[in-house]
């Protein structure tokens, strides 16, 4: 199963208009996919105690779990994932130990690139993820509305679903 997180709260977010996008392509390979949507399932903020007996931190960490790759779609503010990504993270933690893991990120201009590492090093080195070595990276003109309108941007879905499960096979153990 590959899970897709998508961790925007904004009701007309184009990071979910990725993570949808990566849902269409896994689902017309036919893989089985789930979406966990924090706009939907909200999670606490990490406190070090409480926080990590809520239903949904419980339900997400499950899943992570069970996935065999994880793809995580994100805005960008301040030239870093936003805070509910990491909040994520800081939440479910050692369920990510060991996990393929690709990223997508929507951001308001192309100077923010490089936001995607902040997270990819803490998955490296916290968890011993394997981080996809393509990430999608696009701003407002590759949309039109709720759609993906820009074809390169389509395209690099495509090629990240593809690595992503190239890579995740390539590391399964034999039953």
């Amino acid at each position: 199963m590959i899970l897709v997180i998508s961790s925007s709260l904004h009701p007309d977010s184009r990071s979910r208009i990725l993570a949808r996008a990566c849902i269409d392509r896994l689902s017309g390979l036919g893989e089985e996919t789930h979406l966990f949507d924090l706009a939907v399932s909200p999670l606490p903020q990490c406190d070090g105690a409480n926080a990590y007996g809520d239903s949904n931190v419980g339900e997400l960490s499950r899943q992570i779990k069970q996935a065999d790759a994880i793809l995580i779609a994100s805005p960008v503010y301040n030239y870093d994932v936003n805070s509910a990504a990491k909040n994520a993270v800081e939440l479910t933690g050692r369920a990510w130990t060991g996990k393929v893991v690709g990223m997508m990120l929507a951001a308001g201009g192309h100077g923010s690139y490089m936001s995607a590492m902040g997270l990819a090093n803490s998955l490296m080195l916290d968890f011993r993820c394997l981080i996809v070595p393509r990430f999608i990276y696009a701003t407002g003109d590759a949309f039109e509305g709720s759609n993906l309108a820009d074809e390169e941007i389509q395209s690099r879905v495509d090629l990240l679903v593809d690595d992503t499960l190239r890579i995740a096979r390539a590391l399964q153990t034999p039953e």
